[in-house]
């Protein structure tokens, strides 16, 4: 027997216990059974062989893992949400953006002591957005170095501006 026929079998068979379980997590019907049906789309595109005697266990550890990740997501966003009430509150008062031009003028002069390689990849992933992977590609560097060169940045930066404020 397949993979795939393993995990439609017991997909067909324990789908609503998996389905409880979820719900009894995170108590919204419709984003349970997206979970589940996440969980199981995962299982379906792994590479990796699957056996029916430790599938139950696979499915269950995927599945919290999902729940735990979708409430991660759910406080991210609820901070996001309140971080917006509030300066929304606050409007573009002179204090918001003078803190604002303050912190942006702060990162330079940390950025500024540092390496240049180290600088300009640290430049490249806060302010562009880049991923290593990324900022690779567009360097040319090799991505252990990128990511070495990065994580050096971050270090005297989170130390710097531990310092200053």
């Amino acid at each position: 027997m397949s993979k795939n026929e393993i995990i439609e079998r017991y997909y067909s068979a324990h789908r609503g216990e998996i389905l409880a379980f979820v719900s009894a997590r995170i108590h919204n019907v419709d984003e349970s059974e997206d979970l589940v049906q996440e969980a199981f789309l995962k299982l379906l595109s792994d590479q990796r062989p699957i056996c029916e005697l430790t599938l139950p266990s696979l499915v269950y550890t995927l599945c919290r893992h999902l729940v735990i990740d979708w409430y991660r997501h759910h406080i991210v966003c609820k901070d996001v949400e309140h971080e917006l009430r509030y300066t929304s509150r606050q409007g573009n008062s002179a204090e918001t953006l003078l803190s604002i031009h303050e912190i942006h003028e702060q990162m330079e002069r940390g950025l500024a002591r540092l390496p240049k390689p180290c600088g300009d990849y640290y430049r490249l992933h806060i302010y562009g957005g880049l991923q290593v992977s990324d900022i690779c590609k567009e360097t040319g560097e090799k991505y252990k170095t990128v990511e070495n060169r990065l994580g050096q940045a971050r270090k005297f930066m989170r130390n710097y501006l531990r310092h200053i404020s």
